[in-house]
């Protein structure tokens, strides 16, 4: 098994693998999905959230113990870079991965919990929100940012940038974190980027029209591309949709 656990952390080192050694155990499971579980967990008065990822194919196993960091390591390091960027993510606490001679079984990618308000999933869902537009703004801000200093954040979907609100603002937060990219962007980088986020054409012409003002570039150009891409994306995924219904119901 290997354990990196950050430096101020290393009092939690036997809680840590205990509570992995029992991870079925815990029932408080803050997130679950078909491919990895999430659950929040409280250790020496602080709360901490625990991604535990499906284990890999056979192949990945390989490739994974061989060839390529697995996803809780990825986590780890991004989590850490974008810190040192300045960009704000739960802190990282650790990241364990249980190998065998053949491959990587399990691997579990450990952070702090971070209390939030809403994720932009919610922006698209409640209509009721009165501060959508500022909140709108500041994340197309914030999106800008990431990709001045050269991240590219290949979730950047709904439910993967958590929102806090400040008296003067707001924080995001980036989680699920072990798809990214660190270096120079072109324009069509930065609009492709967007596409994930929603499918409602008001938004994406919102988001435009403020990364328009931060860039420099022309509100029409941006739109053009940032729609593009979006519509892209929809489609691939509810072909995907569709594909899944038909196999389901054969």
């Amino acid at each position: 098994m290997n354990f990196h656990i950050t430096k101020g952390y290393k009092n939690f080192k036997n809680d840590l693998l205990n509570i992995i050694s029992n991870i079925n155990s815990y029932q408080n499971e803050f997130d679950t999905g078909k491919r990895n579980s999430i659950k929040k967990v409280e250790v020496s008065n602080k709360v901490i959230i625990i991604k535990a990822f499906k284990i890999p194919n056979v192949i990945n196993q390989i490739v994974y113990r061989y060839f390529r960091k697995s996803k809780a390591r990825r986590s780890f390091e991004f989590a850490t870079n974008l810190i040192n960027l300045k960009i704000k993510t739960p802190a990282p606490i650790a990241y364990i991965e249980d190998f065998t001679l053949l491959g990587l079984k399990r691997s579990y990618y450990i952070s702090e919990f971070v209390e939030y308000d809403i994720t932009y999933r919610e922006l698209t869902l409640q209509s009721e929100i009165k501060e959508n537009e500022d909140i709108l703004r500041a994340f197309t801000k914030f999106t800008y940012c990431l990709h001045e200093k050269e991240i590219i954040f290949l979730d950047h979907s709904p439910g993967n940038t958590l929102i806090k609100k400040k008296s003067n603002g707001y924080d995001f937060y980036l989680v699920d974190l072990n798809r990214m990219k660190f270096g120079k962007l072109d324009f069509e980088d930065r609009m492709k980027n967007f596409s994930r986020l929603t499918p409602e054409k008001d938004m994406i012409q919102f988001m435009s029209e403020e990364y328009a003002k931060l860039s420099g570039e022309k509100v029409e150009k941006v739109f053009k591309s940032m729609w593009y891409y979006t519509q892209n994306f929809q489609k691939k995924f509810q072909r995907k949709l569709r594909l899944k219904k038909k196999l389901l119901n054969k």
